[in-house]
C-alpha cells in the first residue's frame, strides 16, 4: 500500500521520462546556452562505438572467405555505395560522400536502437547513482534516445545543409552558385526590371527550399522516434497498472496487454529504427546530389 501511495501518477511518470538531464533549467523555447547532457553523452558515445566497429571491420578485412561480421559490413557498404553512385554522379565526391552516408546510417541506427532497451533500466541505474552521491534521486533525469531530442536531429540536418552549401560552392564556384540562386528555378529575363523581379522570386524560393528541406529532414526523424518513445512509456504504464492491480481478472488482462503490446511494438519498432536511419541517409545523399546538379 505504501509503494502504491508513493508511486508517481501516469502523467508524472511520463513527464519525468521526457525531462532531459541539462546543465541548467530551460526558461525559453529557444535557448542555445542550455545543453541536453544526456543526448550529447549518448550520441557521442554511440558515434564512437559505430566508428570503432567500422574501423575494426576495415582493419580485419581479408581476401578469403569473410566472416559474418565482415560480410555484414560489406553488404551494408555495397548498399550505401550503390545508392551514392545512383544519386551523386561525381566520382571524386563519392570518395567522401559514401563513407559519410555509411557513418550517418550506422550512427542513426545505433541512436534509434537505444529505444529497444528496457525503458526504466538506464534511468533507474542513474537514479541509484544520483542518490548514492547524496542528491535527490527523483531529480535524476535521463533520456537515452538521442534521436528523440529535437536539438540532436536538427543539429544533424543543419550539418547536412552546411555540407550541401560546401558542395554547391565547390562544384559550381561561388559565382556559379550565386547565379543559380537568382536564376533558378524560374529563369531570368533580358529586361532589367523583370530580371530583378525574377531574381528576388528565385532567391526567395531557393532560401525557402533550403529551410524546408532542413527542417523536414530533422523533424521527420525526431517525430518518429519521439512517438515511439511515448508508446513505450504507455506500454510501461500498463505494466505498472498490472503490478498494482488487486482484481485477478483485471490483473491478468493488464499483464497480457503489457506483454503482447510490448512485444508487438518492439518488433514493429525494429522496422522503424532501420527505416528512419535509411530515410535520413537517403535524404542526405539526395540533398548532396542536388548540390552537384546545375539548373
Amino acid at each position: 500500500m505504501s509503494a502504491e501511495a508513493n508511486a508517481p501518477t501516469a502523467s508524472e511518470y511520463i513527464v519525468h521520462h521526457l525531462t532531459h538531464w541539462q546543465n541548467k533549467p530551460q526558461t525559453e523555447i529557444v535557448d542555445f546556452s542550455v545543453f541536453n547532457i544526456d543526448s550529447l553523452f549518448f550520441s557521442i558515445l554511440l558515434g564512437v562505438v559505430g566508428c570503432f566497429f567500422l574501423w575494426k571491420a576495415a582493419r580485419g578485412v581479408t581476401s578469403g572467405v569473410p566472416g559474418r561480421f565482415q560480410a555484414a559490413v560489406e553488404i551494408l557498404l555495397e548498399m550505401v555505395d550503390g545508392q551514392a553512385k545512383a544519386i551523386v554522379h561525381n566520382a571524386n565526391s563519392r570518395k567522401l560522400v559514401t563513407p559519410l552516408a555509411l557513418v550517418v546510417f550506422v550512427w542513426i541506427f545505433l541512436m534509434n536502437a537505444m529505444d529497444l532497451l528496457p525503458l526504466d533500466l538506464l534511468p533507474e541505474l542513474w537514479a541509484l547513482a544520483y542518490g548514492a552521491a547524496g542528491y535527490d534521486p527523483s531529480h535524476a533525469y535521463l533520456r537515452v534516445v538521442p534521436t528523440a531530442d529535437l536539438s540532436v536531429t536538427m543539429g544533424l540536418s543543419v550539418s547536412v545543409l552546411f555540407i550541401c552549401i560546401f558542395y554547391n560552392i565547390k562544384i559550381k564556384g561561388m559565382g556559379g552558385w550565386a547565379h543559380e540562386l537568382v536564376s533558378a528555378p524560374f529563369g531570368t529575363s533580358k529586361n532589367p526590371v523583370f530580371a530583378v523581379i525574377l531574381g528576388i522570386i528565385n532567391i526567395a524560393e531557393q532560401l525557402i527550399s533550403f529551410v524546408a528541406k532542413t527542417v523536414s529532414h530533422g523533424m521527420r526523424l525526431f517525430g518518429n522516434m519521439y512517438a515511439g518513445e511515448l508508446v513505450f512509456m504507455l506500454i510501461a504504464l500498463l505494466g505498472g497498472a498490472w503490478a498494482f492491480s488487486t482484481d485477478p481478472s483485471t490483473s491478468l488482462m493488464l499483464m497480457l496487454l503489457h506483454v503482447v503490446a510490448g512485444w508487438a511494438w518492439a518488433v514493429f519498432h525494429i522496422i522503424i529504427i532501420l527505416l528512419q536511419a535509411f530515410v535520413f541517409m537517403m535524404l542526405t545523399l539526395v540533398y548532396i546530389g542536388q548540390a552537384h546538379d546545375a539548373h
